[in-house]
């Protein structure tokens, strides 16, 4: 069974993306797929693996430096790891995470992860800050997800962590 975790926090501008997606995908997503809102993410996230699900979608948003807006769609191995603030205001990256969990809890562990997040600039003022751009790719990036779990098998495999 495939695991979609949304990270974000509702009462912050961009960083609701994961709260947003998840609302979408609460109305759409397949029965034989899960859906958890994680609003803190970062380590919290290993809370949500039961060793149930053989992969795992994350949605949350980003700062890679590309355009606002953009969607991103990238295996574990493509995030940047260690040293880069760039990619969670929660923390611990995503990378971190799953390297954490791999060392603690490997049974746990979803066999494929893959990240869908959107590009974000405002992680500073409420809600109602969203950036326009951000809220235009909200439905990309449910549709991302939803892509992904179509295709299948399109992530790539926790076993590559480096």
């Amino acid at each position: 069974m495939p695991l979609v975790v949304c990270i974000g926090n509702e009462l912050v501008a961009d960083d609701a993306v994961g709260f947003e997606v998840h609302a979408r995908l609460a109305r759409v997503l397949p029965p034989e797929a899960r859906l958890e809102y994680c609003g803190v993410g970062g380590i919290a996230l290993l809370d949500l693996l039961d060793g149930t699900d053989e992969a795992m979608v994350v949605v949350d948003a980003m700062c890679l430096g590309a355009a606002i807006g953009t969607v991103h769609c990238m295996g574990l191995d493509d995030i940047p790891g260690s040293g880069s603030s760039a990619i969670s205001a929660h923390g611990i990256g995503l990378r971190e995470t799953m390297e954490i969990g791999m060392a603690l809890y490997p049974e746990r562990m979803p066999k494929q992860v893959t990240l869908v997040g959107i590009e974000g600039r405002c992680f500073d003022l409420p809600r109602e800050y969203m950036s326009k751009e951000v809220a235009a790719a909200l439905d990309g990036a449910m549709e991302r997800v939803l892509s992904l779990l179509r295709l299948g098998n399109p992530m790539k495999p926790l076993a590559g962590l480096a």
